[in-house]
């Protein structure tokens, strides 16, 4: 990853970041078109993202999301959630991350699902972390391979963008810590 990932850190998501991720998304409207579900205008609006960040928080209120966004340089440059927290007997979430078109290429998707990682496993101690990725997205597939996930499987038709159904790549991510018979360290 190099020098390019000195100042990447991952905090979690504020009202405060509507602006930014505005900006962020209507930037990046072309390359993001191929990995996002249709959105109205109001969706590349600060406040269109303030609306959606205060359901967010709530959610996270509720133990259920752990949203985050990439931070490079002191620049907002994407975002990276532990989405569908589960806890009991499953511990589980999913990951998404995304970054705006002009920080592709750097390494910040890996720290950042590297930080986040470190939340998901040592600090909600969650036993496993999944995270789909499309076939044709070898950048988001290295991101992944990167972070010692593994491939288990092919999800068929999973996400609808761009007017049609995609199939998808199944990874997950069992904790360090699995035993295979400890529900969790503590």
């Amino acid at each position: 990853m190099g020098a390019f990932v000195n100042d990447v850190r991952v905090r979690l998501l504020q009202l405060s970041d509507a602006e930014d991720l505005a900006a962020l998304l209507d930037a990046s409207r072309d390359h993001l078109q191929a990995s996002l579900p249709a959105h109205d205008e109001e969706y590349f609006t600060a406040e269109g993202q303030r609306e959606r960040i205060g359901r967010t928080l709530a959610e996270h209120e509720a133990g259920r999301v752990w949203p985050c966004v990439i931070v490079h340089d002191g620049v907002v440059a994407g975002r990276v959630a532990l989405n569908n927290i589960v806890l009991g007997p499953l511990r589980s979430t999913f990951l998404s991350y995304s970054l705006g078109a002009s920080h592709l290429g750097r390494g910040l998707a890996s720290r950042a699902v590297e930080q986040i990682l470190g939340q998901a496993f040592d600090v909600l101690q969650l036993h496993r972390v999944d995270a789909f990725t499309r076939a044709d997205n070898p950048r988001s597939t290295k991101v992944l391979e990167r972070n010692g996930f593994e491939r288990v499987g092919l999800a068929r038709r999973h996400t609808h963008v761009g007017g049609r159904w995609h199939d998808e790549q199944l990874f997950q991510k069992l904790a360090p810590w699995d035993d295979g018979v400890t529900l969790h360290p503590r």
